[in-house]
């Protein structure tokens, strides 16, 4: 099973910025982590280099944007299903391997992830697609949805740590503060202090998750980024009555094994977008797609067809 965890966070090391260049031919990139990785192609856009695989060769474009801890790779259980159907993009985002561990003076937000998103679908010609996301992927696909409309078709969102759509209630910003508290403050204290191992372990201890060394390595510098970033930026509010402007459909789905936190999210996402399309994956928790991806796929797949 492929580990995503609640939330990951990080910010910089080593390396030097991309120059931003013409439009290259997709040329193959060393692997980071399994064929997904092997066979990826590489992309120069919005001043940074993205890696991607596009699998299918008819059909409305599907593009699959992963979570914190992740890669292309992790929609491996996605793709087959979603290419007899449909134009299937998985990409790496900013600082994620198997792209290079650049530094650079931007700030780990669903909005720098969108605006590299949005270059890349018209890059590659796939506008408008429909977009899945998981977790922060999730995130950076609803900011895309307000700030790029024209480049969406619809949206599937799974458990987007809009974290500051808990202050809504007083039993969800105590959500919020607990999760802050146990997971989010030490993890980062940890990476500030130059602790990586203590900030990943901090982390996973707090979601009461484990990682195999190898993942903890390859993601090292993608984790540094998050975790550092300014906090403001990182977890921005969405302002609820611009959500409930957007016209896009959006699918929201929710793993029922999945921490109060993130039911609590979806329950203000769907009421700020009042939205009644909201689908419980069963047998699954945050990490949906990976945990029941027989289920995930049919549901996704049919409201796909719809829109």
């Amino acid at each position: 099973m492929r580990l995503v965890p609640l939330l990951c966070l990080a910010a910089a090391c080593g390396g030097g910025t991309p120059t931003p260049g013409p439009s290259p031919t997709p040329a193959a990139l060393p692997s980071a982590r399994g064929a997904a990785a092997a066979s990826a192609h590489s992309a120069l856009v919005n001043g940074t280099t993205l890696a991607y695989r596009l699998i299918g060769d008819s059909g409305t474009p599907v593009v699959f944007v992963h979570g914190s801890l992740g890669d292309l790779g992790d929609w491996d259980a996605q793709v087959a299903a979603f290419a007899q159907r449909h134009r299937v993009l998985v990409y790496s985002r900013r600082y994620h391997p198997p792209n290079p561990p650049h530094n650079d003076d931007q700030t780990y937000s669903p909005m720098l992830h969108a605006d590299d998103l949005a270059a890349l679908l018209l890059q590659l010609d796939l506008a408008p697609a429909h977009v899945v996301g998981s977790s922060y992927g999730a995130y950076t696909a609803l900011v895309l949805a307000l700030e790029h409309p024209e480049l969406v078709r619809s949206v599937v969102l799974g458990e987007p740590p809009i974290m500051p759509l808990l202050n809504r209630t007083p039993e969800g910003d105590a959500l919020r503060r607990d999760y802050f508290a146990r997971v989010l403050d030490p993890a980062r204290a940890a990476f500030a202090r130059g602790d990586s191992v203590g900030g990943m372990r901090a982390l996973l201890s707090g979601e009461g998750l484990a990682a195999p060394r190898a993942i903890r390595l390859v993601h090292a510098f993608e984790l540094r980024r998050e975790m550092l970033a300014n906090r403001a930026q990182y977890l921005p509010p969405l302002a609820c009555a611009k959500l409930g402007a957007i016209h896009t459909g959006v699918l929201l789905v929710s793993g029922d094994r999945s921490g109060p936190l993130f039911h609590a999210i979806t329950s203000e996402l769907a009421r700020c977008l009042q939205n009644d399309s909201i689908a419980t994956v069963p047998s699954a928790g945050h990490a949906m797609h990976a945990d029941n991806p027989a289920y995930y796929n049919q549901v996704v797949l049919r409201y796909v067809a719809t829109h």
